[in-house]
């Protein structure tokens, strides 16, 4: 069995490490762990994960290694890993921004690499993650890391050349979600309906509309027209909306956050 670094133990990791444990019948004996912070370090160690006193050494006894640190890290650890890489080692980039190429740069190696845009809600397996194989991966490895994050939630392969824009589509996404759905908890909460509740009503909602989409057969439009009877109130609030320009603002703020990773990218 083919070992799995990490170089980084924060949430993401720790998700994938789960979501590995469980497709692994809760082994942990393949999977190889640093982080600066002994804290999760001891956390890891619980899991039965094998703990490495530096990311040359988990880069050494990995066959993939994800780089799950933030994106200001990137140059430092890269540096720090050159003089053990070498293009059997494949490797796992999480950060928005950061290329294929800045990888295999940083490492002065043209190893394969995968860029991969997870989500949070992979913390509950309910991830969504856009990922970009380069085209000197194995099979073997492709379908590996493929696994590493179908195994906590939906994956699609995407270009490199939209991996700036996808970051908009279900990388920062959940947090526009939060917000509507924030909006309209408060909304109910000042005409004195309990916030919890309310709040409960709008999760089945957003589930509920998620499940439509996929499974009903009908397209967006249609689905919105369903909803929308003529001078009823679902068309009243939807004219207010437009009003407001509803829609182009989730598209601006998709395209600001595209410009902002266009500036972080490396």
């Amino acid at each position: 069995m083919k070992k799995i670094g990490f170089i980084g133990a924060g949430n993401m990791a720790t998700a994938i490490i789960k979501g590995l444990m469980a497709q692994n019948d809760g082994k942990a004996d393949f999977i190889n762990v640093y982080d600066l912070d002994k804290n999760k370090c001891d956390v890891m160690s619980e899991y039965g994960v094998n703990i490495f006193p530096t990311g040359a050494d988990v880069v050494k006894f990995s066959d993939i290694t994800v780089l799950a640190v933030k994106p200001q890290n990137y140059a430092e650890v890269l540096e720090e890993l050159k003089p053990v890489v070498n293009e059997t080692k494949t490797f796992v980039s999480i950060a928005a921004g950061i290329s294929i190429a800045y990888v295999q740069n940083g490492l002065g190696c043209k190893c394969p690499v995968v860029r991969v845009m997870p989500n949070t809600p992979l913390l509950l397996k309910k991830g969504a993650s856009a990922l970009c194989p380069s085209d000197n991966i194995s099979e073997e490895d492709k379908e590996i890391v493929y696994n590493m994050f179908s195994g906590s939630g939906v994956c699609e392969y995407i270009t490199e050349d939209h991996m700036n824009e996808i970051i908009s589509v279900n990388g920062s996404s959940p947090a526009y979600i939060y917000l509507f759905a924030k909006a309209m908890a408060d909304y109910a909460k000042s005409k004195g309906i309990d916030y919890d509740k309310a709040m409960n009503l709008i999760c089945a909602t957003l589930e509920g509309s998620a499940a439509m989409i996929r499974e009903s057969g009908d397209s967006v439009d249609t689905l919105i027209e369903k909803v929308s009877s003529k001078g009823g109130t679902t068309i009243a609030a939807l004219d207010k909306l437009r009003e407001h320009n509803f829609y182009e603002a989730i598209q601006d703020g998709m395209e600001a956050c595209t410009k902002r990773a266009e500036e972080l990218g490396k």
